[in-house]
Order: structure tokens, then C-alpha cells, then sequence
């Protein structure tokens, strides 16, 4: 009975298999909120996953953490790929679709600044219109910014209209990272991308805008990180501003 199914789950679409990947630095506190909430959503909504964690080196101890989570939900849900040091945003994906069993790709923060309750919209925003990318917007129909003073909601909102007036990228949340990906799709960006840091996200859209891929967009809230230290600081601003001008003088 199992055998059909699944027979009949791939025949519907949902035997599609869906891979997250959760880049971690420094997110013991994090992690197994973020892993708890996407088991239960996934739960839920019946669609087959993994998670996979690439932690970078964290001296806060967040493997130990991960490897317990391993063990609470088993092998075959929480996938283990540290990495000995920090080595940038791109190559985290790249070495996480290495070893992804899924046809689709979901990109997201663990840091709960994006919650795994958007990502059934997602998936069901990707089967309606046979998307590329869906992204999570905060910019358009009742997606927003929660937890945030006024500065940064003033530096992010600057951020993504100078990347919309100079980009023209065709999707209204140009600087947001949390993203579903046909993994064939996210393969060829991550390949023709050369942008480090919080400019990379950015790149990944305009890439896909060259290459005639279709982008669907959902509305969702961002939370401000519970636990931990924001990573934005003036150096990001700069290399944002810097990537932005060199996304405009080379797409």
C-alpha cells in the first residue's frame, strides 16, 4: 500500500522531494527552533524533505547542537556537511546541492528571521505556475518588516529601491534570501554568479532575469533574529554598494 502511494504521490506532484539548505554561523540557540518548526510544516503538509546543515566552523558549539538534532529526528531528515571555517554564502549552497536528494531547493536563514509556515505557499506557489524561483517578499501585499528600528528598515528599503531602479530585476524583493529553487536552476545561477556576502542574493535574481527564468513571489513576514548578533554591519553596506555598481556596469 505504501508503494502506491508514493506511486500515485509522484503522479500528482507530490513526489517531488525538497532539500533546505540551513548555511549556520554562531545559531545554537537557532537551530533546533528552526528544525522543529520545519518538521512540524512539512509534517503538516505531507511533502517529502531533508535539511541539510552546513555550519562553518561556529565556535558556539551549533554542531554538537545539530548532531543532536541528527539523532532526535534521524539521518534520513537532518543531513550533517560542516565545513572547518567561514567560507561565504555561495559556496555553502554549492557544497549543500553536493550532497541534496531533492529536485527543489529552499534557501533560508536560520535565524528565525524566516518562518518555514510560508514555505507550503511557496511549493504551492511553484506548482501553479510551473515557477523557476518563487521568492519571499517583504515589499509587496501583506509581507513586511517586524523587529527592526527605523535605520535599518530605512537602509533595507534604500537597498532595494537603488537595486530596482539600477537592475530592473523583475521581482520586488531584490535583497531578501529566503527562496524556492528548481535545483537544476539553482545550479547554473550559483555557477555564473561571482558576488560575495549579501550581494550574492541580489546577483542570483539578475542572473536568473538573463537567463529567461520565471519568478513567482509570496508574501512574508521577517522577524528580526531572537538570539545572536545581526551579521549587518558598515562593511556590508559598503561591499552591498560596491556589488551593486558592479551588477550594473557588467548585466
Amino acid at each position: 500500500m505504501a508503494a502506491v502511494r508514493e506511486r500515485k504521490g509522484a503522479r500528482d506532484g507530490t513526489g517531488d522531494m525538497y532539500s533546505v539548505l540551513l548555511p549556520t554561523y554562531n545559531e545554537r540557540e537557532n537551530l533546533p527552533i528552526i528544525v522543529w518548526l520545519l518538521v512540524k510544516y512539512f509534517g503538516e503538509s505531507g511533502y517529502k524533505y531533508e535539511i541539510i546543515i552546513i555550519d562553518d566552523g561556529s565556535p558556539d558549539g551549533t554542531l554538537e547542537v545539530a548532531k543532536q538534532l541528527q539523532k532526535i529526528y534521524g539521518e534520513d531528515k537532518i543531513l550533517l556537511r560542516p565545513r572547518e571555517k567561514k567560507l561565504g554564502l555561495g559556496t555553502a549552497y554549492i557544497h549543500g546541492m553536493q550532497h541534496a536528494s531533492g529536485n527543489f531547493i529552499i534557501i533560508m536563514d536560520a535565524d528565525l528571521s524566516h518562518h518555514p509556515k510560508f514555505i507550503p505557499e511557496f511549493i504551492k506557489k511553484q506548482k501553479e505556475g510551473n515557477f523557476d524561483i518563487v521568492s519571499g517578499t517583504r515589499y509587496i501585499g501583506n509581507g513586511g518588516v517586524y523587529g527592526w528600528d527605523l535605520k535599518r528598515k530605512l537602509i533595507s528599503r534604500g537597498a532595494n529601491f537603488l537595486s530596482q531602479v539600477l537592475l530592473r530585476p523583475g521581482a520586488s524583493d531584490l535583497t531578501g534570501s529566503f527562496r524556492l529553487y528548481k535545483k537544476t536552476v539553482l545550479q547554473k545561477l550559483v555557477d555564473n554568479c561571482v558576488s560575495k556576502g549579501y550581494v550574492f542574493q541580489m546577483e542570483m535574481i539578475v542572473r536568473a532575469r538573463q537567463f529567461n527564468y520565471t519568478i513567482g513571489e509570496v508574501p512574508i513576514s521577517f522577524v528580526d533574529r531572537v538570539y545572536g548578533e545581526s551579521k549587518l554591519g558598515g562593511n556590508e553596506i559598503v561591499s552591498f554598494l560596491k556589488g551593486l555598481l558592479t551588477l550594473f556596469a557588467t548585466t
